[in-house]
C-alpha cells in the first residue's frame, strides 16, 4: 500500500490510516482495529486523526489504496433492533 506519512508524534504505537473506501467515503482506521470513523471530507478525517493521534501514540498515514470498512455503514434493516443496555 503506497502512502504519504505524517511522522508525528515521536512515540509510534499504532497507525491511523486516512483514505477512502471504494464508495468514496472518507475513513480513519486505527491499525489494530481499535477505532474506525467515517467523515464527510478529507479535511474532517485528517483533523480527527491528527487530534486523536496522541491518545493512541499513532502515526497518521494517508492511504492511496482504497480502505475496507470494518464497520458496516448500511442502514439498519426493518427486522433489526438496537439492544437495550443496562446502566
Amino acid at each position: 500500500m503506497a502512502s504519504i506519512s505524517d511522522p508525528e508524534p515521536d512515540q509510534r504505537g499504532s497507525i491511523f490510516f486516512v483514505g477512502q473506501d471504494e464508495a468514496g467515503h472518507w475513513l480513519v482506521q486505527e491499525s489494530t482495529g481499535q477505532m474506525e470513523g467515517r467523515f464527510v471530507s478529507f479535511a474532517a478525517a485528517m483533523g480527527f486523526a491528527r487530534a486523536e493521534r496522541y491518545a493512541f501514540h499513532a502515526e497518521v498515514v494517508v492511504s492511496t489504496a482504497p480502505l475496507v470498512p470494518h464497520v458496516p455503514f448500511m442502514p439498519a434493516g426493518a427486522d433489526e433492533r438496537a439492544t437495550a443496555r443496562a446502566a
